[in-house]
């Protein structure tokens, strides 16, 4: 991965909404999964607790207000990339996990954008919709999570991870 590494590591929360086989995803626009597919979800505000951040996260950035159903695991990629001035990008996700969530209210938006805010608006997907091209090492992990009902314990490594402009 190179000999010069400047390390990030992110630490996020993320819902896993399917209905049948298709997965709520949002359209990235910032960060190292910019253009792509992710799960709704991310960071934590001070003094949040995991699931308040979550539910927060996912009403900005779908519209839908979310009641977490199970803690799913602990999922994290290593992405070899120029982001945030840093050439490896550890994203560590859920910290205490990846949630399963269903619907509880609201309507999918196109959300407001303000600073720090990167969701250009949710769509569903199903699993042929999505590559290493277009979409977060997350949403292909919660495709895995449906097919097989595990995360797996193994962190995934991204040798060159393009972060798309």
């Amino acid at each position: 991965m190179g000999s010069k590494i400047k390390f990030h590591r992110a630490f996020g929360v993320y819902g896993l909404y399917f209905e049948g086989e298709k997965l709520l995803v949002i359209n990235k626009n910032g960060g190292p999964y910019k253009k792509r597919f992710d799960l709704p979800g991310g960071s934590l505000e001070d003094s949040e607790s995991l699931s308040t951040a979550l539910k927060r996260e996912y009403f900005e950035e779908t519209g839908l207000e979310v009641e977490i159903v199970k803690n799913l695991g602990i999922v994290d990629f290593m992405l070899s990339t120029n982001w945030r001035d840093s050439t490896l990008v550890h994203h560590i996700c859920g910290i205490c996990g990846y949630y399963l969530v269903k619907k509880n209210g609201g309507q999918l938006i196109i959300p407001e954008q303000f600073s720090g805010h990167d969701s250009l608006g949710a769509l569903w997907v199903s699993e042929s919709d999505v590559t290493v091209d277009n979409s977060s090492p997350l949403v292909l992990k919660a495709f895995e999570w449906l097919n097989k009902g595990e995360l797996g314990l193994e962190t995934q490594v991204y040798e060159s991870w393009e972060a798309k402009r």
